[in-house]
């Protein structure tokens, strides 16, 4: 069995992220989605689909994006 890093579970059916030459053990996407997922730039929401990039920074929506970025057109990719 394996411990979430986030929780503490001890847990058998625990799965490995890799991400960027580190190796993460969770017991949930849950758990994963809390350690892992950028944050909104704007609202402060997890990013947990594709998300918008602005200004090399990380929104959850266009709509975010425009009033960070001071009222650019911002399109979400499709």
């Amino acid at each position: 069995m394996a411990e979430c890093e986030v929780c503490g579970n001890d847990y058998d059916m625990a799965f490995e992220v890799h991400a960027q030459g580190a190796v993460h053990v969770f017991d949930s996407f849950e758990c994963a989605i809390h350690r892992m997922a950028p944050v909104c730039e704007h609202c402060g929401c997890k990013v947990v689909g594709h998300g918008v990039q602005a200004g090399g920074r990380f929104f959850c929506c266009a709509h975010c994006a425009s009033h960070a970025e001071g009222g650019e057109a911002v399109t979400d990719r499709v």
